[in-house]
């Protein structure tokens, strides 16, 4: 009698990995810049919001969890400049502090970019669902640390260094409840649609022509198999 091979296990450090592909991926393109994650993880007690710059994001559904990004200030202005640039603005409408709300707008919008992309990632390869709420961010005073309470019941957390393309630091901390996803079946995971794919793909459809009009000779076969 064969041994039945072991399912795949997916757990804490598989979901983070996916996570921080996911910030490196969304960051990499809106930036047209270079972000790396280093090759060790932490393993902390508690999570918190730091300066110059945190963001919070608490998920619920398949499991509950909590992503904070803690951005220096030199990371935060690195990645707003190189986004609305690429974007098409002018370096001269930029502002110059981070501070600003519109650095906290744009870094915003990033994070929520950056886990919409990790939960669309669930649900295609975990076949399970997760909700987001709109990320908080918030300029912190260099004394000030928040902490945020996720209600979880048995919290596991960890903190990834990350590096922009100018060597500027940003910092990553996940916690969700301690759970593992275990295979019972092969199945392809769904592919990530394409937008511009699906856009191109509608634009170069033929156009559906329409039916011609009906003649004569159509209408009069037509009573004539009514019987008129």
């Amino acid at each position: 009698m064969s041994t039945p091979e072991k399912s795949p296990v997916y757990g804490t450090e598989d979901l983070l990995i996916s996570l921080c592909n996911s910030v490196t991926r969304v960051l990499g393109v809106a930036t047209h810049s270079q972000i790396h994650y280093s090759g060790m993880v932490q393993r902390i007690s508690k999570t918190c919001l730091k300066p110059d710059i945190g963001c919070f994001v608490l998920f619920d559904g398949g499991f509950s969890g909590l992503v904070i990004i803690n951005f220096s200030g030199q990371a935060a202005m690195e990645l707003y400049a190189n986004y609305l640039l690429n974007m098409g603005m002018s370096k001269d409408d930029l502002v110059s502090s981070y501070t600003s709300d519109e650095v906290s707008n744009v870094m915003g919008e990033l994070m929520n970019q950056v886990v919409g992309d990790f939960t669309g990632k669930v649900r295609r390869e975990l076949q399970t669902h997760i909700t987001q709420n709109q990320p908080k961010m918030l300029a912190l005073n260099k004394q000030v640390q928040l902490s945020v309470d996720a209600n979880l019941d048995k919290p596991e957390a960890r903190r990834v260094t990350f590096y922009t393309s100018n060597n500027n630091i940003f910092y990553l901390e996940l916690a969700i409840d301690r759970t593992e996803f275990i295979k019972l079946y092969d199945f392809e995971a769904q592919e990530a649609p394409d937008p511009d794919a699906l856009m191109a793909q509608s634009q170069e459809a033929p156009p559906v022509p329409a039916p011609p009009p009906a003649g004569q000779d159509d209408t009069d076969a037509l009573l004539k198999s009514l019987g008129m």
